[in-house]
């Protein structure tokens, strides 16, 4: 005969509480669930569920509705998070204001210590650290701002016009534009992004740096000709000496010459930004 569980047994209590919490193997790792690392300022909302701040920030101004991506819970107004400062957040903080900074990167506006600054917002036109960032994630009307990847100087990515990011590209007039420019004194141009531009600019230079290439290795080769032929002996060898070793100096200055502008050329490619990328391939090209 089959023993029967009875409703009160451990098994049945067991069963029952794993069934009505499938998200506990999750909560019991320190893991975002949206950027899939270890948590970062780890931020709670109303349902219990925690996230990176910035993530959850992130997440609610790109889908600009207030919902918990786990259980879908819906809030009308920016719900008040809960942070936790752990051992591994204050880690960070330390070995941030440690570290030291690297060429190009930009330092918090609002820090008194020097830190370096992980966004930049296109509203308050200042960048910011993790720590003095918290709040445009934490705030209603803090977190309706623009924020963007950190750039060095602000103002190069705000239109003078209409103090609206520079977001598009008029082809017609080879500038970096905002949208309201396209709407007024762009309008009937060839417009397309920032990012699509930056990808043709970039294509384009990479066969220019193939070509830099190919005709730095012509006048290597051409060199190495010119030295064996200095051997060879003609009617005045002492003159034909003299004329190599002239053509083997000019082509050592103009291979340093094609050397330079190949430096300078996968420099700018290695730009990030598409927007920094687009100025600079611009400007590189009028001068």
């Amino acid at each position: 005969m089959l023993k029967q569980h009875q409703p009160g047994t451990t098994g049945v209590r067991t069963h029952k509480k794993k069934a009505n919490n499938p998200l506990k193997p999750m909560s019991e790792h320190d893991q975002c669930c949206i950027c899939l690392d270890q948590l970062r300022r780890p931020a709670s909302l109303p349902c219990g569920h925690r996230f990176c701040l910035g993530c959850i920030g992130e997440f609610w101004r790109i889908h600009g509705a207030y919902l918990c991506p786990l259980c879908k819970a819906s809030y009308s107004t920016r719900p008040q998070l809960q942070m936790d400062k752990t051992l591994h957040t204050l880690s960070e903080d330390i070995e941030d204001a440690t570290r030291p900074f690297k060429s190009g990167e930009v330092l918090c506006d609002f820090c008194q210590a020097k830190r370096r600054a992980v966004k930049s917002c296109l509203v308050c036109m200042a960048s910011f650290c993790a720590s003095h960032l918290e709040p445009h994630y934490k705030d209603e009307d803090l977190g309706h701002h623009h924020l963007i990847s950190v750039v060095k100087n602000m103002e190069d990515s705000v239109c003078g016009v209409h103090g609206k990011q520079l977001s598009r590209f008029c082809r017609s007039d080879q500038t970096c534009i905002c949208a309201m420019c396209a709407q007024t004194e762009h309008r009937g141009h060839h417009i397309i992004s920032i990012h699509r531009e930056a990808t043709k600019k970039k294509v384009k230079l990479r066969l220019r740096r193939i070509q830099l290439q190919q005709a730095i290795q012509e006048r290597v080769n051409k060199v190495e000709k010119t030295k064996q032929s200095s051997d060879i002996s003609e009617e005045n060898p002492k003159e034909a000496r003299a004329k190599n070793k002239e053509l083997i100096i000019q082509l050592e200055e103009e291979i340093s010459e094609l050397q330079l502008r190949y430096t300078e050329l996968e420099q700018l490619s290695q730009t990030e930004d598409n927007l920094r990328f687009l100025q600079r391939f611009l400007h590189r090209s009028s001068t």
